[in-house]
């Protein structure tokens, strides 16, 4: 992975109805990694992901990717810029085809030779897309259309990937290849950027890992830092990381006055 930030966080407040539920977010995504952000219900990870997408316009700072400054552009020109996001609802048309769904990712490439190379390369990468390439979209299970959604993002060709709570509705096996899934985009060369409620199987193959309490950056560092910080535990018991150094040291003091 590169050393120079990929994408970067500067003093970003965003929020609704003049409320910020981002305040002052700094951090950095690194280039060809996977970098995870995690916290507890309402702490403005989905918020978090709507301002690089464009969707949501932050009130004050910056989002650089490759650059340039996403605040300020309008979706179409973030996607044109190389950033696709899958959101968290499913959001494949039910009544089309698999194909169909698929084919739709490349709407803003005009080149029909393009779009027919890339979409051999991925029916290569999920068979799934050749499988049931006549059936329609709504017919799948929760998990068959998420990888749908995957593969449409990438038609493309996407340099940074969005995932907003991929695992959210799947039974354990399907969840096991999302996850699989995920690292593949990544091995292929993308750089993806996920909010996940499983916290500890997303950190595991995370580069970079990110908590956020109450819509600021409390924690940082790799994945397994993250994952194994003492902290941790506390922001998805809705507790603050406050209080759970006060409870920490409580409990050591306990156990002390015991083997006393």
């Amino acid at each position: 992975m590169a050393e120079s930030p990929f994408v970067t966080f500067r003093g970003v407040f965003a929020g609704y109805g003049g409320a910020d539920v981002l305040k002052d977010v700094n951090f950095d995504v690194q280039h060809g990694g996977v970098t995870t952000i995690v916290g507890p219900n309402g702490s403005g990870k989905s918020t978090l992901l709507k301002t690089v997408s464009g969707i949501l316009r932050p009130r004050v700072g910056e989002i650089i990717f490759k650059g340039v400054n996403l605040v300020g552009l309008t979706p179409r020109q973030i996607l044109e810029l190389g950033v696709v996001q899958v959101p968290q609802n499913h959001s494949l048309f039910r009544e089309m085809t698999v194909e169909e769904n698929v084919t739709l990712g490349a709407f803003l490439v005009k080149d029909k030779k393009v779009i027919a190379r890339r979409l051999d390369a991925i029916r290569e990468m999920f068979p799934i897309v050749t499988e049931r390439a006549r059936d329609k979209a709504g017919s799948l299970s929760g998990g068959q259309q998420r990888l749908v959604e995957f593969a449409r993002c990438l038609m493309l060709e996407p340099d940074l990937v969005v995932l907003d709570e991929p695992s959210m509705g799947l039974d354990p096996k399907t969840l096991k290849s999302m996850f699989a899934t995920v690292k593949m985009m990544n091995n292929a060369g993308r750089t993806v950027l996920l909010v996940e409620q499983n916290a500890r199987r997303a950190l595991k193959m995370s580069h970079h890992g990110v908590v956020l309490e109450n819509g600021s950056v409390r924690l940082t560092g790799t994945g397994h830092e993250v994952l194994n910080h003492p902290e941790i535990g506390a922001l998805y018991l809705g507790g603050s990381i406050e209080e759970t150094t006060s409870a920490t040291i409580e409990a050591l003091e306990h156990e002390s006055e015991i083997t006393q």
